[in-house]
């Protein structure tokens, strides 16, 4: 984090949550309210730019099979634009920043452009599984211990720097983000190194929405629940290890009355939030 005024353009990247539009933390939602500008991934819900002023300009960076998808050197490269121009920008990313989002970079990028910026943490996926699915990550008995692992590596990286044999035996809870259309790969290379077919894993498709699925089957079965006219596609997350078969935790989220049904509710645009 690098010091805001007044003066100067800034760059907010800000966490959006896991979908929620509630998740958001209170300093993200003091940064949409004094952005110029918001630049935001498709995953992030809309109903959080409702928190922007009015005459704020909300640019969506694109998703596939649906108008132009920013590549990460452009979002940079407007981010500093507008940045060097005065304005308050904010870069909302589902999830949090700094999980399998890039913060990474754009803060490279910020820093080399002698730009000022702040990370503003959100909750990603995988730590809302617990709240939201009933999993929990870690338990005395189960597991003492989380990785969060991709289940896409970066184009033309040419060796994978994954460690399957070290997965395979690792004694607590794997979590695989961005592992829909590999789930084929990374389960088979698992089972490959000694990790049972048989070992509880769990798929949650769009966590903390309205429209949540959560699906318990084993490692072996999962590539087939993302297969075929019927499969479930992104965005989904998929724990693997004991704690799945752990039934301490209710799923409340699910349980909610109305869960799964969509309510409407006319009123004023100034009583959206009543």
């Amino acid at each position: 984090m690098t010091k805001d005024t007044s003066s100067d353009g800034f760059v907010y990247l800000v966490g959006a949550g896991p979908g929620d539009p509630s998740y958001i933390t209170l300093r993200g939602v003091q940064c949409l309210k004094q952005a110029d500008v918001v630049l935001y991934d498709y995953l992030v819900n809309p109903r959080l730019l409702q928190h922007v002023r009015p005459g704020t300009e909300c640019l969506c960076m694109g998703r596939h099979g649906t108008g132009k998808i920013w590549k990460q050197n452009e979002i940079n490269s407007e981010c500093i634009r507008l940045a060097q121009q005065g304005q308050q920008v904010v870069r909302l990313k589902s999830g949090d920043p700094a999980i399998f989002a890039r913060a990474a970079e754009e803060a490279s990028a910020f820093e080399s452009a002698g730009i000022g910026y702040e990370i503003v943490p959100g909750i990603t996926a995988a730590l809302a599984s617990g709240t939201c699915a009933g999993i929990p990550l870690t338990h005395r008995d189960k597991a003492s211990s989380v990785a969060l692992i991709t289940g896409h590596e970066r184009d033309g990286k040419g060796e994978s720097s994954l460690d399957y044999d070290q997965l395979a035996r690792f004694s607590g809870t794997l979590v695989f983000y961005m592992g829909v259309t590999s789930s084929r790969n990374w389960t088979g290379k698992l089972i490959e190194h000694g990790m049972p077919a048989s070992t509880p894993a769990a798929i949650i498709r769009r966590i903390s929405c309205p429209d949540q699925i959560t699906v318990r089957c084993t490692l072996s079965e999962v590539p087939e629940w993302f297969e075929g006219e019927h499969r479930l596609r992104p965005p989904a997350i998929v724990i693997v290890g004991a704690v799945v078969s752990d039934t301490s935790l209710n799923s409340w989220f699910e349980s909610r009355p109305l869960f799964g049904q969509r309510v409407l509710v006319t009123r004023a645009t100034n009583q959206a939030e009543q």
